[in-house]
């Protein structure tokens, strides 16, 4: 089973298994047993394993982002 996290973006995938490994890190016990010693692998095999889960933040839509009065953006072209 592939995790969400992959089939969404390969991005995304390397932040939340980053994210796990700080946790791992930290003292977190691991949720799939393994041999490896290291947290970004261990994190790697949680996420495959389908074992992190993760929200993704809403953007704001422009009405609700309060932008400073008289702010203007710069535009790039």
């Amino acid at each position: 089973m592939e995790d969400r996290a992959v089939t969404e973006s390969k991005y995304r995938a390397v932040h939340v298994a980053a994210r796990r490994a700080r946790q791992l890190q930290s003292g977190s016990s691991p949720a799939v047993p393994t041999r490896a010693t290291k947290a970004v692998r261990i994190a790697q095999d949680e996420l495959k394993a389908g074992l992190i889960d993760y929200i993704v933040p809403e953007k704001p839509s422009p009405a609700d982002e309060q932008l400073p009065l008289g702010y203007t953006p710069i535009l790039h072209t």
